[in-house]
């Protein structure tokens, strides 16, 4: 059956409301805990290698230990961590110690509630709505993780990856499955290529592995042929952005580039044929 629920039902959009704030909630914590997890991995792994000792950590992982405040270290009581409300209800704050909360977190919960409402509300409750979640969820967590860590985990981007490959066999995919293995591998070399010239040239690495996987992953979904798209529109994103953070700082620091593909790859999948269409048509080839 594609739909528990049809799309526009009150109960569906009821049920995708409450899903959605709590994957919102339970994102915050990949977000915080998954990088911290990585490295503390590879510090073992070095260890390793060198033939140091490796160090016994206490056990962290996206379980363990229980959400505490990580400025008092306090635990939060599970009215405290309501999805949505305990963040307005605190006011932002620390019920012990007052120190503020990033707005971040509250905003995760919040996006992820609304798309997972419009998404219940445009197809109902089945697999493609458990897709675009999960796709959505995917696309936040390495938004906001890139963004502060300059960091794409390959458990991430792989989930992305194979989503999109697997999804192109499925009868409402915009995609074929080979336009979809396509469109990865065109993604991947492309900005693979791009690392390479670059740093051939300059003797510096202007990209991360994270990114080729990445574009691969969006690949997936959009196809080859609006791959373009997606490099233009996040390059000329990034740049601006990039000019700003310049101006602002005075002098030029590293920016992490996820954020910009994965804006440009959103633009791409809902408007690239239209863009692509627009500028031939520009060109006098209509």
């Amino acid at each position: 059956m594609e739909s528990l629920y049809a799309a526009g039902q009150w109960p569906a959009i009821l049920v995708a409301v409450l899903l959605g704030a709590s994957i919102g909630s339970f994102l915050n914590v990949v977000i915080v805990r998954l990088p911290k997890q990585l490295q503390q991995q590879w510090q073992r792994e070095c260890a390793e290698l060198n033939g140091q000792p490796v160090k016994e950590l206490d056990r962290y992982n996206l379980a363990h230990p229980p959400s505490h405040c990580p400025q008092c270290q306090q635990a939060i009581a599970w009215y405290d961590n309501i999805p949505l409300l305990s963040y307005l209800m605190l006011s932002g704050r620390c019920r012990h110690c007052r120190e503020s909360i990033p707005i971040v977190y509250w905003l995760v919960e919040v996006v992820l509630t609304l798309i997972a409402a419009f998404a219940a509300w445009q197809l109902g409750l089945g697999l493609t709505f458990a897709v675009v979640v999960t796709v959505a969820s995917l696309l936040v967590v390495m938004t906001v993780i890139d963004s502060r860590h300059q960091l794409l985990p390959d458990q991430l981007t792989y989930c992305l990856l194979w989503t999109g490959l697997l999804w192109s066999l499925h009868d409402a995919a915009s995609i074929t499955p080979s336009q979809a293995i396509i469109g990865a591998a065109a993604g991947y070399l492309s900005l693979w290529s791009v690392y390479w010239v670059f740093k051939l040239l300059t003797g510096k690495e202007g990209l991360g592995y994270g990114d080729f996987k990445l574009l691969a992953a969006i690949g997936a979904f959009t196809g080859a042929s609006l791959l373009p798209v997606t490099i233009l529109a996040s390059s000329l994103v990034g740049i601006v952005v990039g000019v700003i953070a310049m101006i602002k700082r005075g002098h030029s620091a590293p920016i992490p580039f996820g954020p910009f593909l994965i804006g440009g790859g959103l633009i791409s999948f809902f408007w690239g044929e239209q863009l692509l269409h627009g500028y031939w048509q520009w060109l006098g080839y209509s």
